[in-house]
C-alpha cells in the first residue's frame, strides 16, 4: 500500500492511501510543506496540489480519515466535531475527498497553533 508521511511539529502521522485520483496527485506533489491553519476540530493546510471533487467526496469524515478540499486545495485532518457538526460527528466545512487514513492517535492535533510546520513526504511502504 502506497503511504505518506505528514509531521506537525514533533509528531508524526503514518497514513495509508486509497486508490484514488486525489492521492494519486498528493503522492506526484511530495515533499512539500505548509503551514497549519485551525479550525474547531480540525487542522488543514494547503497542498501545491489540484484535483476536482470526486464522487466519492462528502462532509462528514470519520476520525483518522484524511481529506482533500479542492476549493482552497488543502488538506483537512478532521478530529473532532466543528462548528457544522450534529452531535459529536466531524463534519468539515464542505465535501472533501477522502484520499487515505491514519490509525496514529489524533489527541495531539488539538494543541497544533496556527502557523506550526507541516512536512509531507513519501514513506516506505
Amino acid at each position: 500500500m502506497r503511504k505518506l508521511k505528514i509531521s506537525i511539529g514533533h509528531h508524526v502521522l503514518h497514513v495509508d492511501l486509497y486508490d484514488t485520483g486525489t492521492a494519486d496527485a498528493i503522492l506526484a506533489a511530495v515533499p512539500f510543506e505548509a503551514r497549519a491553519a485551525i479550525w474547531q476540530g480540525e487542522v488543514y493546510f494547503q497542498a501545491p496540489v489540484h484535483a476536482d471533487r470526486e464522487d466519492h467526496a462528502r462532509d462528514v469524515v470519520e476520525a483518522g480519515e484524511l481529506a482533500f478540499r479542492h476549493e482552497g486545495e488543502s488538506i483537512v485532518i478532521g478530529y473532532g466535531p466543528t462548528p457544522c457538526s450534529e452531535g459529536e460527528e466531524i463534519r468539515l466545512a464542505v465535501p472533501a475527498n477522502i484520499f487515505g487514513r491514519t490509525g496514529d492517535s489524533l489527541a495531539f492535533l488539538a494543541k497544533v497553533e496556527a502557523g506550526e510546520l507541516v512536512r509531507v513526504e513519501a514513506a516506505a511502504e
